[in-house]
């Protein structure tokens, strides 16, 4: 591991010097790289490693400030109903809802960078004669998976999103249209069916790089939404049912008899693929936002009990898990100690404290350094279960729901078996399970699309609001480009 996060470090100040400055305005590599770089079969693999920063980042502002693509909660979870006030609220415009193209905006330049750099390498390493072909085929598909994620959370935050396809080598760039969010997730399947197709083996090689199962994961996940934001409908849903069927056969995966450990034992039993972290080797993850700060929980009760930090900038102190959250969750939930404690002074109940990604206590601070999970077997479960849900095997959706309900300590689902209300269970034991995974946002717009939520009721800070679910393009990027229409509602 020291090995390949050396490689990241010298890797991340190639991509950071090579890629562009504004979206499909300026070139995404120099002279330097096209010249000098990809000289040998040993250029790659580095390269595709540098690329995977894209997606860690850092909560705060990152390295050449880059904010990693799984390590935003902006827009994978504060739109949501997962999150309240605690402290020091660091909250943006997403969360109160009131996102306008001047406020709020999505400024995707960096996202482009790295789509910029997987097109450089795919274009490089198509005529390069490798010793060890295997090799060749899985750095290709790793890069082929990385386009299609990038790609696929791009879809989901602005909907139709410019297709960039080839390596910009020299000044003529094109300032691409949008293309339509059906035609990008065409374009997301075929990534990854390349992508599976390439891999050389089924193993998971590593769980901080994709692999034949994570891609054949996040293909279950773009078929889920294509088949209820875009209209695909049942074949999506078959496909989403095949994908993740080959994610349980090949994996050997396993669920951690410990929820404890889901989250804060590296590269468990239960983990298909991860963002790295670890102290000093790169900035916090998305979750320093939710530890308390010693100042401001002094005098409670359960101090030993709060996952706090000395200081603020290792604990933010900014979120806590909200009512409607916490309502979720019977009693008896064994998931309950490692998603919330609440502090008490004496005798009185305060703040909710999150305590799903705890980080690492060390001798001198507590640092937010867990993993940030993007595909783990639970939710590999429950995204069976939606999917045979959706075709209207609901017999079958509640075998898998129950796989993480009996983990939990709370036994077979016992409710109501017609469609709508199995669906509506799949949604809220995802907010059980997942919690605080960054995945809320996107999984009410999938179920409100679906027709299982009407998203603009059951999220507190959208009652009595009309703002599209989709973000709009910031200002600056409208402005680099005039070939951009602005998000549908704004």
């Amino acid at each position: 591991m020291n090995k390949l996060f050396y490689l990241f470090i010298g890797c991340w100040l190639l991509l950071i010097g090579t890629s562009c400055e504004k979206l499909l305005e300026a070139k995404t590599e120099s002279s330097i790289t096209d010249a000098d770089y990809f000289q040998s079969e040993s250029d790659f693999d580095p390269y595709v490693v540098g690329i995977y920063m894209y997606l860690r980042g850092s909560a705060r502002t990152g390295p050449q400030n880059i904010t990693g693509i799984a390590n935003n909660i902006t827009y994978g979870t504060e739109r949501g109903e997962e999150l309240v006030s605690a402290l020091n609220s660091r909250f943006t415009q997403a969360w109160t809802q009131n996102i306008t193209p001047t406020t709020g905006a999505f400024d995707y330049t960096n996202w482009y960078k790295a789509i910029g750099n997987c097109n450089l390498l795919l274009a490089k390493i198509e005529a390069f004669t490798f010793v060890n072909e295997n090799a060749k085929k899985r750095i290709t598909a790793e890069t082929y998976a990385l386009r299609a994620y990038i790609y696929f959370s791009l879809l989901r935050i602005i909907g139709d999103t410019p297709l960039m396809l080839d390596a910009i080598t020299n000044e003529n760039v094109p300032r691409l249209p949008r293309s339509k969010a059906t035609d990008v997730m065409k374009q997301i399947i075929a990534d990854l069916d390349q992508a599976i197709t390439l891999f050389p083996e089924k193993t998971i090689p590593s769980k901080y790089r994709f692999s034949y199962a994570s891609a054949q994961a996040l293909k279950a996940d773009a078929r889920l939404w294509s088949a209820k934001v875009l209209a695909g409908g049942a074949n999506d849903l078959n496909d989403a049912i095949t994908a993740l069927a080959e994610v349980e056969k090949t994996t050997g995966l396993a669920l951690r008899a410990d929820f404890k450990e889901v989250t804060t034992a590296r590269a468990n039993s239960e983990i298909l693929l991860a963002a790295y972290f670890n102290r000093d080797e790169c900035n916090a993850n998305y979750a320093l936002n939710a530890l308390p700060y010693l100042t401001g929980i002094t005098g409670a009760t359960n101090l030993d009990s709060l996952p706090y930090c000395i200081i603020t900038s290792n604990g933010q102190g900014a979120y806590q898990i909200s009512a409607k959250s916490k309502a979720l969750f019977a009693s008896g939930d064994k998931r309950i100690p490692f998603t919330w404690v609440t502090e008490r002074q004496g005798a009185t109940a305060k703040i909710s404290w999150i305590t799903k990604l705890p980080g690492t206590k060390y001798a001198d601070d507590r640092v937010s350094d867990n993993d940030i999970i993007m595909y783990r077997l639970g939710e590999i479960y429950l995204m069976a279960a939606e999917a045979y849900a959706g075709i209207n095997n609901t017999t079958k959706a509640i075998e898998y729901l129950n796989k993480t309900r009996v983990r939990a300590g709370v036994g077979n689902y016992a409710g109501a078996t017609d469609k709508a209300s199995v669906e509506k269970e799949i949604l809220d034991e995802r907010g059980r399970e997942l919690f605080f995974e960054n995945k809320r946002w996107y999984d009410l717009v999938r179920f409100h699309k679906g027709g299982t939520i009407n998203v603009y009721t059951y999220v507190p800070n959208l009652v009595g609001k009309t703002t599209p679910l989709f973000w709009p393009l910031a200002a600056n990027v409208m402005a680099n480009n005039g070939g951009l229409l602005q998000t549908e509602g704004y």
